[in-house]
């Protein structure tokens, strides 16, 4: 076995060396695909996101007077800003109830990370003062309920057409992302490439779309994909079609036989499926 069919994109560790993952219940993989979570992916509390946002960005410029006293005052600047809109430093610190000095510094942080944005604000005479926003990028940290959304949509489907208009509605997102995923195929591998190449790319495209998506290659050569995320659980438990359409749309980009082992939704760590080659 060549060392590009062992090791995928992304797969070594800084120091250029492969990462080995051993996944309970599923052998013992040569390797593991090792993957960071993508830009436009990410998860945790609102709290962790912002501090995570704006330490790739920039580090702070003092250190944090006690363990998350800096993330919550961010996160604290960020709300006041979101609730009562464009606002001084002074006024945010009357706010949040902390000093001038603490909530300039937290300003200046998500400024550089592009989650507030700064104007000069003219009152009568003297001199202009600054007024801080937050920028459209910032909304994305803030709680979003779009799992009761696709519920709200599904219960509508299914009161309109029934069981048979839902079954359509996940055959035609099946197709849309049959598409989308093909398509990534060929643009990214060579003709014929194989099916442990196909199966790291599919892993990589489900990893970006926030079901940390991961492809191993067991010692004797079988290969797995595994989901250590249900990015749609508010929808794959009273609608059990999606993690069907799922696993069809798998076998259908692949050209391969899909097996489940594990199932997020029936209670287990992920939802982990055994790719093997169609049979002639």
């Amino acid at each position: 076995m060549d060392q590009d069919r062992r090791i995928g994109a992304g797969g070594a560790s800084a120091g250029g060396q492969p990462r080995s993952s051993n996944l309970p219940g599923l052998g013992s993989p040569v390797v593991a695909e090792a993957h960071l979570p993508p830009a436009g992916f990410e998860h945790g509390t609102d709290a962790d996101m912002i501090e995570r946002r704006v330490r790739t960005a920039a580090p702070l410029a003092t250190p944090s007077p006690g363990p998350g006293a800096s993330s919550t005052l961010r996160r604290e600047v960020m709300y006041c800003l979101r609730t009562g809109g464009p606002a001084s430093p002074d006024q945010i610190a009357h706010v949040v109830g902390a000093s001038r000095t603490g909530v300039l510094q937290q300003l200046r942080t998500l400024e550089t990370a592009g989650l507030v944005s700064r104007s000069l604000s003219r009152h009568g005479v003297g001199r202009p003062r600054h007024v801080y926003d937050l920028t459209p990028a910032a909304q994305e940290l803030f709680p979003a309920n779009y799992g009761a959304l696709a519920q709200s949509f599904l219960a509508a489907i299914r009161q309109i057409g029934g069981d048979e208009l839902i079954r359509s509605v996940f055959e035609a997102r099946r197709e849309l992302l049959k598409a989308r995923i093909g398509k990534r195929l060929a643009d990214r591998l060579p003709p014929g490439s194989t099916l442990w190449d196909r199966t790291r790319e599919v892993a990589s495209y489900q990893d970006e779309t926030g079901y940390l998506g991961r492809a191993t290659m067991d010692e004797d050569g079988a290969i797995r994909l595994s989901e250590h995320n249900c990015a749609i659980s508010g929808v794959s438990g009273p609608y059990p079609i999606a993690c069907d359409e799922e696993m069809q749309l798998f076998g259908e980009v692949l050209g391969a036989n899909v097996t489940r082992e594990c199932h997020i939704a029936s209670g287990g760590r992920s939802c982990t499926y055994r790719i093997e080659p169609t049979k002639e």
